[in-house]
């Protein structure tokens, strides 16, 4: 079974009230969002971690973004980056384009231009063109963002989408607690919560309720398995 984590963000930007208006927008589109607020941590965090997507601020503290963006490139690291900053110039953007940013978004902007250009971006790379994923009778299309179990079809927020969206993608296979938030959340996620527990519960009662076999199943002491069997 191939490993295919769903769809995270980085977002490297030092204005706190962007970078939370970015983050909560995205993370109620479905993404999972890390964010950084200088330079230097955003590098460490796209080097250390996997995205599909990085969000970078030009005027950056300690390390300006297309000096975070030239060392990503030079360390091989090919994630989509679209630079935000309020430059505009042509020359601002040659120069950005050309140490290797996919795309260029001047600020201010409107947060749906923001996601069409992330969604854009996302679509360029061949491995984020997702198949149909199928477990049992319960189809997800992460294309068309839609889920059906035996033909019908089930709706689900943006957060229970990216749930079963991980399940889905690691079919018989338990995954903690931990993973989840990881992989659906962020990294600094509250693992003490029992919100997850509350959105597999919510998950569960949609895709499972009133239907045979149970395809979401609780590990005792460990976590949660989605499997046919």
């Amino acid at each position: 079974m191939v490993k295919v984590l769903p769809m995270r963000i980085l977002v490297i930007e030092d204005e706190k009230k962007v970078a939370s208006f970015i983050k909560q927008g995205l993370e109620e589109e479905g993404y999972a969002v890390d964010v950084a607020s200088d330079g230097a941590e955003g590098l460490a965090h796209a080097l250390e971690c996997v995205h599909d997507l990085i969000l970078l601020d030009i005027r950056l503290p300690t390390m300006d973004g297309l000096r975070v963006l030239q060392a990503l490139r030079q360390e091989k690291v090919t994630t989509p980056v679209l630079l935000l900053t309020v430059r505009a110039t042509v020359e601002d953007k040659v120069l950005g384009l050309d140490a290797g940013a996919d795309d260029y978004l001047t600020k201010p902007f409107a947060f749906q231009e923001l996601v069409a250009r992330v969604r854009a971006l996302l679509r360029r790379r061949p491995e984020m063109t997702p198949a149909v994923l199928q477990v049992g009778d319960l189809i997800l299309d992460p294309a068309r963002r839609t889920v059906t179990r035996g033909g019908a079809k089930i709706t689900l927020t943006p957060r229970e989408f990216t749930l079963l969206d991980y399940f889905m993608r690691n079919p018989g296979r338990v995954l903690t607690r931990t993973m989840i938030a990881e992989h659906v959340w962020d990294y600094a996620f509250d693992t003490s919560t029992n919100v997850i527990d509350v959105y597999v519960n919510y998950l569960r009662k949609k895709i499972d309720a009133d239907r045979e076999p149970k395809l979401l199943q609780t590990v005792r002491g460990v976590g949660y398995v989605l499997k046919a069997e």
